[in-house]
């Protein structure tokens, strides 16, 4: 069982990390300022469910094989980015349009999309090899139940961050939605956030 002040730090770096503009939590931000805070919270438990992927991967194993092989970096990389190119082209083309307003995605389409962009992302991966890590001791313990219990607290503490961005974000937005000119505005953002990330992705490198 790690310690009290173990979990309390543990806590504290997540919540940081939970507020570092990223692609995980723009995205919940421009979610949920296109389609509301309902939105957001169900691109939120998406993206949480990506990170029940990425712990299993650490506490297995599986997320040293991208710190080690090339390839298998790239390849998810070029995966990631051209996840992220093809939503920046839907924000485009609904932005230069006559009518902005896209239709909306159905809560298992804004799931599915929050899990991909987390998953297809091997920074993420990466990171929490990097990151769990450090808060497990040996010496109080088996190390996959450790890394287990801290990436569970990670994906509650990131639940609550990009819940109150999902939410404060949406009540700004669904004041907004009236607009044509506002929503034409908020789609070529979104666009160019999500061109902008893809570029990142791509000049990302292992070690970076």
């Amino acid at each position: 069982m790690l310690p009290l002040d173990t979990l309390l730090g543990f806590t504290a770096a997540a919540l940081l990390m939970g507020l570092v503009p990223g692609p995980d939590n723009l995205y919940v931000l421009a979610q949920s300022l296109q389609q509301g805070r309902h939105a957001g919270l169900w691109v939120t438990l998406g993206l949480c469910s990506g990170l029940v992927v990425h712990t299993l991967a650490v506490t297995l194993g599986v997320a040293a094989l991208l710190a080690t092989s090339a390839t298998a970096f790239m390849l998810l990389k070029i995966l990631g980015a051209g996840y992220l190119l093809y939503l920046a082209r839907q924000a485009f083309r609904a932005g230069h349009s006559e009518s902005p307003a896209v239709t909306p995605l159905s809560p298992r389409q804004l799931y599915r999309r929050g899990i991909l962009m987390n998953i297809s992302n091997p920074k993420v991966a990466l990171f929490f090899l990097a990151f769990l890590p450090q808060f497990a001791d040996p010496t109080r313990g088996e190390a996959q139940a450790q890394l287990l219990t801290l990436g569970l607290l990670f994906i509650l503490t990131t639940l609550a961050v990009f819940g109150a961005i999902a939410w404060g974000a949406g009540m700004a937005g669904e004041r907004l939605q009236g607009s044509a000119t506002i929503q034409r505005l908020l789609q070529r953002l979104a666009g160019t956030l999500f061109l902008g990330l893809s570029l990142r992705l791509l000049a990302s490198t292992r070690e970076g």
